[in-house]
C-alpha cells in the first residue's frame, strides 16, 4: 500500500538575486498526512525560509512543492490551504477575541451564523471559550499563543504551520504548551510542520525530525533516531549532550579513541577512521586503573537530577552525567558499554578551492600569490623561456588550466587578523571534539570551510585564514 503524503519538496532550492546568498539547497522532504514534522536548526540555517516556501511568503528558485500531488510552489498564498502561526502572534488589538479569530471567515463573506458556529468550535478546542468578547491585551501569551492557533484553525487548513510560535514564552509557559499543542495535534489530526531551534521541544512533539545546517538537510528520522543514531557530527553535537572523538577501528566491532580500546556495536572495517559519539549518560565511572582510561576530575556541577562531571584524560576531555558525584582533582576510571558507543565513518573535510596559473606560473586565488613548482603538479612538463610546456613539448595554455589546491582541516590557521591569511570568513559553527574544536568557516567568497584548532572562538567572530605552502598539495583540475 502507498504511503499516503500530503506534500512532498523536491529538491527545493532558494537563492537571493540580490547577493547570490543560498538560503536553502537541494531540499526533499515527504510528509504523511497528520504528521507533526519538526525543522530543527540553528538561526541562519534555512529552516523558516523553508516553511515560508511551504506557506507561499517566499517562491522556490528551483524544485517543486507537491501539495496532494500538485506543484504549487509558484501558487499565491490565499489560494494554499495552508495557515501559519507565527512567534509574534499578529493578533490584531483594537479587536476582540472573537473578531480575530472571525476575520479571516468574514473576508469569505461567509454568512453570519456560519461563522459563529466555527468561532465557538476553534475556542472549544484550544480551551478558551466564553473569551470571546475579551481584549488582546488582557490574555497572557500562552492565551495569546492559542488564539493566534484557534484563528489559523478556524479556516480549516489542510496543513498548519508553526514558526517558533513558543519563542515569547517563559520558560514554564514553553513547557506546558508543547504538551497542549501535542494534545490538539491529536485530537485535530491535521498536519502539523514546526519550525525551532530548541532540540528538547523538536523531541517532545515531533512524529519526525528535519535537522538543518546551512541551508541542507544534515538527517531526517524519529526522535529516537536522530538522538541514538546521529548520521554527522553535526546532529550528534546539536541534539542534546554529546561527547565526540576522532577513532581508529581497531579490528571486528572495536575501536580506539580517547586513549583507550573499547568493544563497540558497530561492524565497521579495521584501519577505517571514524567520529565517536558517547553521550554522557553512558559514561560508567570506575576506581583509578579499572575502567579503561583514566582521568582527573576537573568539574563537578549539580544539575538537580544529576551532576554534571569534566574529566580530562590526556588531551581529551570527557563529559558525564551521572547521578553519583566525584571529587574535583581526583583521577577516576571510565568505561563503556559497547551499546553507549555510537560510531560514524569520518567525513572527508578536506579544505578544495581552485587556482589560476599567474603569468609568472606561480598560482593566484583572490589577488593573493601561491607559489607552486608546476612542473611537479603537471606530469612531464616544464618550464623554458619563461613558458610552461607540456610532455609533447607543446605549450600550455595557463588560462584555461586550473589547479586544484588542497588542505587538511588541521593545517589551517585561525587569526584575529582578517587581512593575515589568504582569504578571511565568520565562523559559523563550532564542535568540540574532545581534544580540540573543528569550525566551520563561511569565507567571504561563500564557501563553507572546516578547521581544527585546540583554542576556542566564538561564534560569528570574523577571522583571517592562514593556508601554509608547505601543507598545500595541488592536482591539475580535470
Amino acid at each position: 500500500m502507498a504511503e499516503d503524503y500530503i506534500i512532498e519538496l523536491k529538491s527545493i532550492t532558494k537563492t537571493y538575486d540580490d547577493n547570490g546568498f543560498t538560503a536553502v539547497e537541494d531540499f526533499n522532504l515527504k510528509v504523511k498526512r497528520g504528521e507533526f514534522v519538526t525543522f530543527l536548526g540553528p538561526s541562519g540555517c534555512g529552516k523558516t525560509t523553508t516553511l515560508r516556501m511551504i506557506a507561499g511568503f517566499e517562491l522556490p528558485t528551483s524544485g517543486e512543492i507537491l501539495l496532494d500531488g500538485k506543484n504549487i510552489a509558484q501558487l499565491p498564498p490565499n489560494k494554499r490551504p495552508i495557515n501559519t502561526v507565527f512567534q509574534r502572534y499578529a493578533l490584531f488589538p483594537h479587536m476582540n477575541i472573537y473578531e480575530n479569530i472571525a476575520f479571516g471567515l468574514k473576508l469569505k463573506k461567509l454568512p453570519a451564523d456560519e461563522i459563529k458556529k466555527k468561532v465557538s468550535h476553534v475556542l472549544e478546542m484550544v480551551d478558551l471559550e466564553g473569551f470571546e468578547n475579551r481584549k488582546v491585551s488582557t490574555l497572557s501569551g500562552g492565551q495569546q499563543q492559542r488564539i493566534a492557533i484557534a484563528r489559523a484553525l478556524v479556516n480549516e487548513p489542510k496543513i498548519l504551520l508553526l514558526d517558533e510560535p513558543l519563542g515569547a514564552l517563559d520558560l514554564k509557559m514553553r513547557k506546558e504548551m508543547q504538551i497542549e499543542l501535542k494534545n490538539m495535534h491529536d485530537k485535530l489530526g491535521i498536519t502539523f510542520i514546526y519550525v525551532t531551534h530548541d532540540q528538547e521541544e523538536a523531541l517532545t512533539m515531533s512524529d519526525k525530525i528535519v535537522v538543518m545546517s546551512n541551508g541542507k538537510t544534515q538527517q531526517i528520522g524519529t526522535p529516537e533516531d536522530i538522538y541514538n543514531e546521529p548520521k554527522n557530527a553535526f546532529v550528534a553535537d546539536f541534539i542534546g549532550e554529546s561527547n565526540i572523538f576522532k577513532g581508529i577501528m581497531t579490528g571486528t566491532k572495536k575501536v580506539r579513541f580517547a586513549g583507550g580500546e573499547f568493544e563497540c556495536m558497530d561492524d565497521v572495517a579495521e584501519g577505517t577512521l571514524v567520529d565517536v559519539v558517547v553521550r554522557p549518560e553512558d559514561v560508567i565511572m570506575t576506581k583509578k586503573g579499572e575502567g579503561i582510561i583514566d582521568g582527573k576530575v576537573t568539574s563537578v556541577i549539580f544539575k538537580g537530577i544529576h551532576y554534571e562531571i569534566t574529566v580530562e584524560s590526556g588531551k581529551n576531555e570527557m563529559l558525564i552525567q551521572s547521578t553519583k558525584s566525584a571529587t574535583v582533582g581526583d583521577t577516576i576510571g571510565m568505561t563503556l558499554e559497547p551499546d553507549g558507543i555510537h560510531i560514524m565513518i569520518a567525513e572527508d573535510h578536506t579544505t578544495r578551492f581552485e587556482a589560476e596559473i599567474s603569468d609568472d606560473l606561480n598560482l593566484l586565488y583572490s589577488d593573493h600569490t601561491i607559489h607552486c613548482d608546476l612542473t611537479k603538479v603537471i606530469p612531464g612538463s616544464k618550464v623554458k623561456d619563461g613558458v610552461l610546456y607540456d610532455s609533447q613539448n607543446e605549450p600550455i595554455d595557463i588560462e584555461k588550466t586550473k589547479i586544484l589546491v588542497s588542505i587538511q582541516p588541521g593545517d589551517i590557521e585561525l587569526s584575529d587578523d582578517e587581512e593575515a591569511g589568504l582569504t578571511s570568513g565568520r565562523i559559523v559553527n563550532l564542535i568540540y571534539k574532545g581534544d580540540h574544536y573543528s569550525y566551520v568557516v563561511r569565507t567571504i567568497h561563500g564557501h563553507d570551510l572546516i578547521v581544527d584548532d585546540e583554542y576556542l572562538w566564538n561564534m560569528d567572530d570574523q577571522v583571517g585564514l592562514i593556508l601554509p605552502e608547505d601543507k598545500m598539495t595541488f592536482a591539475v583540475k580535470k
